[in-house]
């Protein structure tokens, strides 16, 4: 696992300041510089009576601070501000594609992105961990109603998720107090994963189940139908449902993925492929 690269103060802050509404970090700003100009101003006041190095420290302080720390407040705000055009500009180029395989290329970071957008348009409220690399446990926290969910992010595209990812999340909810989880892939999880969910209210999210919250989100963001953009946002599916819909390769009785003809008389249309391939080329 990839080691989080080490950050000074002034990075840990802004960093800080990121994770919340862009608008709070330019709300901050302004208020912090008074604050700190007032405080400022008092012990120059104080230092023409009282000279001393405590006082001096205090200054420097507060002069420093008047400026730098509305600074850091404001890059926050731009990075939060970023990061969201980000998530929405991606999210919205997934909802725009005919297929799931819009999810492969990503990066790790981006289907993290990705999944967390996606919990936001269904009505959630998202704290990023920004976890150290692809597996680094738990990714996202959600709020809604007054309830916690955690969710653990893998972008594994070459092979099925296991029990034993499952197993993690579900012991991170029991420590942690969380009322449910998801555990959410763009690839695909093994029966065995499937079997110890069921009961424990974790659901999990493979790449068709991710793809269609997307676009159902999206739906609903667009109007698409204002009856039911005035109910509640649903949860996504239940964990059988794209189960069902996931055919077994006829010749090896694997677990097969959505891929995109690339050539010949059929490029441009998806189809079922083995997801051994090349080892098994076996398509539905």
């Amino acid at each position: 696992m990839p080691r989080r690269k080490k950050t000074g103060p002034l990075e840990d802050m802004v960093e800080v300041v990121s994770m919340l509404p862009w608008w709070v970090g330019v709300a901050l700003a302004p208020v912090i510089y008074f604050l700190a100009h007032a405080w400022a101003v008092r012990i120059t006041a104080e230092m023409v009576t009282k000279p001393q190095i405590t006082s001096s420290l205090y200054f420097a302080l507060a002069s420093v601070g008047q400026y730098l720390v509305p600074f850091v407040c404001l890059a926050g705000a731009a990075l939060s501000a970023w990061r969201r055009h980000q998530r929405k500009q991606l999210a919205d180029n997934v909802a725009a594609a005919k297929t799931a395989d819009a999810l492969e290329g990503m990066t790790w970071r981006e289907f993290e992105r990705l999944v967390g957008e996606g919990f936001r348009r269904k009505g959630f409220q998202v704290e990023e961990l920004g976890g150290s690399g692809p597996d680094g446990g738990v990714d996202l926290v959600l709020r809604k109603s007054g309830e916690k969910h955690l969710v653990q992010c893998k972008q594994w595209r070459a092979y099925k998720v296991g029990v034993q990812v499952v197993r993690e999340l579900y012991g991170a909810m029991a420590a942690d107090g969380a009322a449910g989880g998801f555990v959410v892939t763009s690839g695909r999880f093994t029966e065995e994963a499937r079997a110890f969910a069921e009961g424990r209210n974790v659901q999990l999210l493979d790449g068709d189940a991710l793809f269609a919250m997307i676009r159902s989100a999206r739906s609903v963001k667009h109007g698409d139908d204002p009856a039911q953009a005035a109910k509640p946002m649903p949860l996504p599916p239940d964990n059988a449902t794209t189960a069902l819909q996931t055919p077994c390769c006829p010749k090896c009785s694997g677990a097969m993925v959505r891929r995109t003809a690339r050539k010949g008389a059929h490029a441009g249309d998806s189809f079922w492929g083995c997801a051994a391939y090349p080892k098994c080329r076996g398509t539905a």
